[in-house]
């Protein structure tokens, strides 16, 4: 469907029974829970039966109850404050046990990621990184953890990677001033997604760039502006982002690439590993 769940529930208002107004208000008014509501609590809450709720999805043309609750999440995915996610995130997490369902719901998205990748787009992105002329990385706000690492492992396996920081409004475009074809622009951003990352990119596509993004999903803004997509999934915990799955895959792009450069990668590191060891980086543990 195109339209999102509020506007496919407005539009077909008209012939709703008591029981589907009921749940067509409260979703309206509390899309924030309802979205992560199963179908059994979610009548509960309203005062009418389950299968009252899975015949409301349906008839609105979703696939079951699973399809309309799924529309809800990716609705409201970039719409959440901080101070929403909170209280949502009380409803989803276990306090008793944090750790187990934070780590169980981590190694989901990373399975999501597995099964949903796109083999093709993956190894497309290895290639343009390989031989781009430059390879500017760009994540704000969450997303700079991100692209701090990629940045730091990139720079050991070629030259001319640029890492962009962004500490005022105009520096992001002093540093690609001279971006163009030939060069690979990597942006990353998840929910909620930055706007200075989005402009960025398509400052750079603009100018010719081959811009890689890694982003959750089709809904994402970067999409349209990506000459190549990479999806990894990222939900909420809480007031922050899991980014467990993202950085999975920024790893398995820096591994792959140093694969694809093997004699070169062996002798950045054996010259890396003289200088660490004349200027006394690492701890010895050697007893």
């Amino acid at each position: 469907m195109d339209k999102d769940v509020l506007s496919v529930i407005e539009n077909g208002s008209k012939n709703f029974s008591k029981g589907q107004r009921r749940i067509a208000k409260y979703i309206t008014e509390n899309y924030d829970k309802a979205a992560f509501m199963t179908a059994g609590k979610l009548g509960k809450t309203v005062g009418v039966s389950e299968s009252t709720v899975v015949r409301f999805a349906a008839e609105l043309g979703y696939d079951g109850y699973p399809g309309m609750r799924k529309a809800l999440q990716e609705m409201i995915r970039n719409r959440l404050t901080s101070v929403q996610r909170i209280e949502v995130a009380k409803e989803l997490i276990d306090d008793t046990n944090v750790l187990k369902a934070v780590l169980a719901a981590d190694m989901e998205k990373l399975q999501k990621t597995i099964d949903d990748i796109d083999r093709q787009s993956f190894d497309a992105a290895v290639d343009a990184i390989i031989n781009g002329k430059h390879i500017y990385i760009v994540g704000m706000r969450s997303s700079t953890a991100l692209s701090s690492f990629m940045g730091y492992y990139l720079n050991l396996l070629r030259d001319n990677v640029f890492l962009l920081h962004d500490t005022a409004v105009s520096e992001v475009y002093e540093q690609i001033l001279r971006i163009g074809e030939g060069d690979v622009f990597i942006g990353m951003s998840y929910p909620r997604y930055s706007s200075r990352t989005i402009k960025a990119m398509r400052f750079a596509k603009d100018a010719g760039a081959t811009t890689i993004g890694l982003t959750d999903g089709k809904s994402s803004p970067l999409v349209e502006l990506s000459d190549i997509k990479l999806f990894a999934k990222s939900d909420m915990v809480s007031f922050l982002d899991s980014l467990v799955a993202p950085l999975s895959l920024v790893n398995a792009l820096i591994v792959s690439i140093g694969l694809r450069s093997k004699d070169a990668l062996s002798d950045t590191f054996k010259r890396l590993e003289t200088v660490w060891t004349a200027n006394e980086v690492y701890e010895n543990t050697e007893n």
